[in-house]
Formats: C-alpha cells, structure tokens, sequence
C-alpha cells in the first residue's frame, strides 16, 4: 500500500531530524573559539554541556505531550486514552542510564569520527539481547542469536576500519580506540535502560511523548546541577578545556560569544532530538516499527555520506563493508528477514515466539534517544 503525504513527511522528518542531531553535535565539536579572560583558541569540547542540551530537547517533549492532549479534549471524539496514574519517579533510574550514557557518548564522539559513532551504537543489540534473557526471560530465536553474532563481526570492521582512518584524521589513534571503546561502553548503560523501561516503566501504559519528557526532565535537572562540582573536579589530559577540568560551561559560553555559529550547531542539536523523538514515535504509530528501524539504519548512511562530502571523513572501503555487516545484524535481530522468506516456497512461518519479539529494539518501546 502507497504511503500517504503525511507518512512520507514522517519518514522524511525521522531521517532529517535524527542525522543532524549526529552531525550537528560533530559539528560544534570542530569548531575553535577563545575562552574566558583571554585564553587562546581551543577546541570546543564540553561533551556534558552538550548532554544537558539534549536533554531539554528531550524535555521539550512533554511540552507536546500536553499540546496533544489539549487538542484531544476538543475533539467531539478523543483519540487518545485516559492516562493511568503512575509515579514519575519510576522514570529516575532510566533517565540516570540515559544521563551517564549520553555522556559517555559525547565524550567518545570527541575523540572519533561522526559514522563511526552512529554504526558502533548498532552495537546496543548484543548487550539488549543478553540482558533481556538475563533479566527479563526473554528466549531469543536463532536468527536473533545470528544478528548478535553478525553484529560482533560488524563492529570488528568498523573498528578495523577506524584504525587505518585515524592516520588521515586529526584524532591521533590512541584517541581513536577510546573513543570507539567508550561507544561500546555507554550501549551496556544503554541497555540497561532499556531493561529498566520494559520492566518497570511500560507496564503503566505511558505515552511514549510523556515517557521521553520525564526521563529529559530528570536527566536535565541532573545534569545541569552536576555541571556546578564537574567545574572544580581536575580531570588532566581527559579535559579539552583550558582549566583541565571535567567540564568548564562557563569557558562553552565564552567560546559561544566569540563564535556564534556553535550556538547555532547546539541548537540545531537541541531541537532535532525533540523532533526524531516526535517523528520515530508517530512512525512506529502510522507506519510500522520496522520501517522505524530501517530509516534508523538509514540515518547511518546520511551521516556517513555528510561526513565525506563535507571533508570531516575520508573514504575507506572497510566503513561500507562494516556499515553492511551491521545493517544485516540489525536486520536479523528485528526480524526484517521474516517478510522474504515468507515470499519462499514450502516456507512455514513459525507461530510462536512473536511476543517474545515486541519489547526491546521494537515499536514505541525504543529506548529514549535510542538512535541507534
């Protein structure tokens, strides 16, 4: 069936909004700016003044949480069901994953290349997979084990790859290593959030617009509080700012006033979460979840090719390589394999399992910023 305008404006704003929250997080990082009290040009590196920004983009969400719930109740027929009660504070143990492992990215994503972060994120499925049995008795199919495995192999491309890109980069390669490690490291923390939520957290039936806001509400006023001790933690040669501190906002702000532009790159990453969690949401909703995930994989190969085009990258024939590996596991795990051998011949689709399958990495259950 032909997608409607309004389904292809969807899609189109998914895949929009979600690559230039990527690449416009990337692009403040390249800029250079003046400090405070005259300090010399520097790289603009405050991975944790960036988080706090995403988070109020993700805050913003429950401003059109209740602007659709305000138009709902002029409706002769409300669409939209009654919200059962629940404590807010069931959204505080995610949103503390969401808040430390947006962090850990952004600081991996100083030190590596803009597609290289959004592929090695691909990597949440082996540790969503593995904890789901772990902790949620989840029995996962054999081609959901196969995704995993293939998932592995992907990630030692991409990570190969990165090796021979990081002599024509700027980031030395010991930079490189830690900055995929890291990537690896917060999709565990990533995870664990999204075992959080599916456990406790969707058995309330909370609107997806409503589920974001809370963890952004939580995760800014966390972060934003936390800036004030990070100021005065020394944090040595880990620190691009010029104090050596875990993060100095007040230097940010000072390279923002003698650059302007950054302003317009963290706004421009701000706003784009709001909107791919908007987008992905409504998607799922119009569309399907599958058609989420493959605009999700999507969003890779825009990044990639922005990269490239703008001259941050150069190309190297092991990216594609590891960007296909990836697409395949990721397509294994969500069972995008399904839909073609159904069209084979003597081919029996397997009754059960498929409520096994809905929960983690599927539908309106996505984690939040899960833009992996």
């Amino acid at each position: 069936m032909a997608w409607s305008r309004y389904q292809l404006g969807l899609a189109a704003l998914m895949l929009l909004t979600g690559s230039i929250n990527t690449l416009a997080a990337k692009w403040a990082d390249n800029f250079s700016a003046a400090g405070c009290s005259g300090t010399e040009e520097h790289g603009f590196q405050h991975p944790f003044l960036q988080a706090v920004g995403m988070f109020l983009g993700e805050f913003s969400c429950l401003g059109v949480f209740y602007l659709l719930v305000w138009r709902d109740r002029w409706r002769p027929e409300p669409s939209m069901a009654p919200s059962q009660p629940f404590s807010p504070l069931l959204f505080l143990p995610p949103a503390l994953c969401d808040m430390t492992g947006t962090s850990i990215m952004y600081v991996a994503l100083n030190m590596t290349s803009a597609s290289s972060f959004q592929m090695l994120r691909g990597s949440v499925i082996i540790f969503t997979g593995l904890l789901s049995v772990a902790f949620l008795g989840r029995k996962l199919e054999l081609s959901q084990w196969l995704g995993i495995l293939v998932t592995i192999v992907g990630l030692v491309v991409v990570g190969l790859a990165d090796l021979h890109s990081s002599h024509d980069q700027k980031h030395k390669l010991s930079e490189v290593i830690t900055g995929d490690l890291l990537i690896v490291m917060a999709q565990v923390i990533v995870a664990i959030q999204m075992v959080l939520e599916e456990k406790f957290v969707y058995k309330h039936d909370v609107h997806p617009l409503r589920a974001v806001g809370t963890e952004g509400f939580f995760g800014f006023i966390i972060l934003a509080l936390l800036l004030v001790p990070m100021y005065y933690i020394p944090a040595g040669s880990f620190s691009g700012n010029p104090r050596r501190t875990l993060e100095d906002a007040l230097d940010a702000f000072c390279q923002i006033g003698h650059r302007p532009l950054i302003a317009l790159a963290l706004l421009g990453n701000i706003s784009s979460i709001a909107f791919f969690n908007f987008a992905g949401i409504s998607v799922t909703k119009e569309i399907s979840a599958t058609t989420r995930m493959v605009l999700d994989s999507l969003r890779t190969l825009v990044i990639w090719a922005v990269s490239l085009a703008v001259g941050w990258e150069t190309f190297h024939g092991l990216e594609i390589l590891g960007f296909g590996v990836l697409l395949v596991g990721a397509a294994l795990y969500n069972g995008l394999h399904r839909p073609l051998l159904a069209r084979l011949p003597r081919h029996v689709e397997e009754a059960g399992g498929v409520a096994e399958r809905e929960g983690l990495l599927r539908g309106e259950n996505t984690a939040i910023n899960s833009e992996s």
